[in-house]
């Protein structure tokens, strides 16, 4: 072989190994998942989506490498989305997320889940109407917080007043939390999903008030995130939503509910016995089928807060919502 022939043949051999190394590369680069984090406070079965989601695969089937994680309060969601340590939330219009975009937070909804007022108004026994809960103490998560306004927002309904009726509203924790504190008598009332409802209605309390009923427009459980997140990765979003349509089918889908039932018993840590037929019939009505934030309910939320914070009433409902990709979805 003359020295051309071995330097083409070189030169070759080097192109076929370089062109073998950027397939392999790019077919790895294809098959690793996207990482993504979404964070929830709502301990209930709000966040049940999250839960089947996770445990049947729909984010893996997507390509997404999707972690769970439940965090304390709102102000520590929104902490995590803004250090870019989260990529969603799964969140309620609360004081804290929607006083993070009055601070400047770059956030916005991408679609609505739970697109009403939901939960179950608990009360102890002696509470017979809502005139009752004057003077009385009330448990929340924290302060702006989902449990918080939906606490609110039925006190407005009610006409009751926190300042004029001395309604004490308590920091206590998370639903579990909340029901342990009904049951040993340290608040009069909380805010509670059917699941943690049911125990303090085992323990001498009763229901006040099935939210849904009193017709309250309000942006329930939507999916938030970053618009830099939205602008830069739409198919992260895009990927994600699809991921939770599909948990949303699976959900509906009757032959499937002892598998739904197994996934809120795990994540909520009840026992083998809580939750069943009732709690997953809730579970089925309980998510819209439709995927679009609510307008509406987002606006509600920002008339109950401007009442406590004048900053609220500088904001719009279209200020925290880009819905391209949920209104994409839905034409499919």
């Amino acid at each position: 072989m003359d020295a051309l022939s071995f330097h083409n043949s070189r030169l070759a051999a080097t192109l076929l190994l370089s062109l073998v190394l950027a397939l392999g590369s790019t077919a790895m680069a294809a098959s690793t998942p996207a990482k993504v984090s979404i964070i929830f406070a709502d301990f209930s079965e709000r966040s049940g989506l999250l839960f089947v989601a996770k445990d049947q695969g729909f984010f893996a089937e997507q390509g997404l490498d999707a972690d769970i994680v439940q965090v304390r309060s709102g102000p520590v969601a929104i902490s995590a989305l803004a250090a870019n340590e989260a990529q969603f939330y799964i969140v309620s219009a609360t004081g804290s997320s929607l006083g993070a975009v009055v601070a400047g937070l770059d956030l916005a909804y991408v679609a609505g889940l739970i697109n009403k007022l939901d939960g179950y108004f608990v009360t102890s026994a002696k509470i017979r109407s809502p005139e009752d809960l004057k003077g009385k103490a009330i448990g929340v998560q924290s302060i702006g917080g989902g449990i918080w306004m939906f606490t609110q927002m039925a006190l407005d309904h009610w006409g009751l007043s926190t300042e004029r009726d001395k309604i004490q509203m308590r920091v206590l924790g998370d639903q579990s939390v909340l029901a342990q504190a009904m049951s040993a008598g340290l608040v009069e009332g909380a805010v509670l999903g059917y699941a943690f409802s049911q125990i303090v209605q085992r323990s001498g309390g009763r229901v006040l008030a099935e939210l849904p009923k009193l017709n309250i427009p309000y942006q329930g459980v939507g999916l938030l995130a970053r618009r830099s997140l939205i602008n830069s990765s739409p198919e992260t979003v895009e990927k994600t939503l699809r991921a939770l349509i599909r948990a949303n089918r699976f959900i509906q889908d009757k032959n499937n509910q002892p598998t739904v039932l197994a996934s809120l018993r795990k994540w909520l840590r009840l026992s083998p016995n809580e939750g069943g037929e009732e709690l997953y019939e809730r579970m089925r009505i309980l998510y819209d089928r439709r995927i679009m934030p609510s307008r509406e309910g987002i606006q509600n939320a920002l008339r109950v807060l401007s009442k406590a914070d004048a900053k609220f009433a500088k904001l719009k409902a279209d200020d925290l919502i880009d819905d391209r990709i949920a209104r994409k979805l839905e034409r499919e």
